[in-house]
């Protein structure tokens, strides 16, 4: 058995997007099942005050984006085409929303008797997510992904001929 560094580094490469895809699969399930416990109005609501074309079409795509993407990418099944419209709604976000608050997503405002107090997030968290998007399409699926498990049978199915 063979445990050079260049080995155990090609054996953990191969896990290598399945913490990528956990947390960005699951920032994303949890984004939007936030925004349906509160309401979808609530956010249509939010979406009219940035200006946002047609916000409740949108509040319910960007509901429906989250949900399904993030189940997709947590599960790592179509990871590829999850990827373009989960980076279209952090783009919106980042450029509608973040984008007037700077880049740190931590603003320490001050310490009132009710605790510290924090500002608005800017582009930082959008901009991890993205960096992990990007990171995913450029990575192979992990042994755990749905996606992985796919192009094993693909193959077998081809081999099988």
């Amino acid at each position: 058995m063979d445990l050079s560094p260049s080995t155990r580094a090609a054996a953990m490469g191969r896990w290598a997007a399945l913490p990528l895809r956990l947390i960005v699969g699951g920032g994303f399930l949890v984004h939007g099942y936030l925004k349906l416990g509160r309401g979808v109005e609530v956010f249509a609501a939010a979406l009219a005050g940035l200006d946002i074309p047609w916000p409740d079409l949108m509040a319910w795509i960007t509901v429906m984006i989250e949900l399904l993407a993030g189940v997709a990418v947590l599960l790592g099944g179509a990871v590829t085409l999850m990827s373009v419209p989960m980076s279209i709604v952090l783009l919106v976000a980042m450029f509608k929303v973040h984008w007037q608050f700077g880049f740190s997503s931590i603003k320490f405002l001050a310490v009132s008797a009710a605790g510290p107090q924090f500002g608005k997030p800017g582009v930082e968290c959008d901009l991890l997510y993205l960096a992990c998007i990007a990171a995913l399409l450029l990575l192979p699926a992990d042994p755990w992904s749905f996606d992985h498990w796919l192009a094993r049978r693909l193959t077998q199915s081809r081999n099988f001929r």
